[in-house]
């Protein structure tokens, strides 16, 4: 049985999402073709997600200097423990599913502070002689990128730093990463629905070999 993550990151409910909407319909699939696997959803807007900060920073310092857990201070503490708890889920699992709009050629902040929490070294990746390797070489993922344009292809393709970023961090760590892209509703507003249509068929297609 394998573990699926089900990662989304829009605060938009799922009627009012394109891309959530084809997220939707490919875990529906996939569920189907494989019945006995685990699903979880991670809703990045419901979840406590720590950012980076002096106090995450500061509870790091002082573990790589030595000090006892126990000696961090109660917000260093609960930064740090969150932490670890995201990035021992997101390794301990065993396939990946990414759901995220396409805002200002990125993607939500959230969804940043979510791939901050487990690219970890000595977890999802590790320093060798030869640079860093990644550690979740037999994992795979799908990342549903829903945008308004056109930027999978094209002379756009250059303004994406959504998908793209999460490519390079997919080659970094060692994951298979497949792309899906929900796009062009906007600039063609009169074929959205079409748009929409075409992109839950690709995905469940895509879901029964995933």
């Amino acid at each position: 049985m394998a573990k699926v993550l089900y990662i989304t990151a829009n605060p938009n409910p799922v009627e009012h999402s394109f891309g959530q909407t084809v997220g939707a319909e490919f875990v529906n699939a996939y569920k189907e073709a494989n019945p006995s696997d685990e699903v979880v959803h991670l809703d990045l807007y419901k979840l406590n997600i720590p950012t980076i900060d002096e106090e995450v920073m500061g509870g790091w310092g002082k573990l790589r200097s030595g000090a006892d857990f126990g000696t961090l201070s109660a917000g260093e503490q609960a930064k740090v423990s969150r932490l670890n708890e995201l990035a021992d889920e997101f390794v301990g699992a065993d396939k990946y599913v990414f759901v995220t709009p396409f805002w200002n050629f990125s993607f939500p902040p959230v969804f940043k502070a979510y791939v901050d929490s487990f690219c970890v070294a000595g977890k999802s990746f590790k320093y060798t002689e030869q640079g860093p390797v990644g550690l979740l070489q037999d994992k795979k993922a799908v990342h549903i990128q829903a945008s308004g344009g056109v930027y999978s292809s094209g002379p756009m393709r250059e303004w994406d730093f959504g998908n793209r970023y999460l490519e390079t961090i997919s080659k970094f760590l060692g994951f298979n990463l497949q792309s899906l892209f929900v796009e062009g509703q906007a600039a063609q507003p009169d074929q959205a629905d079409t748009i929409k249509a075409n992109a839950i068929e690709e995905a469940k297609k895509l879901a029964k070999s995933f």
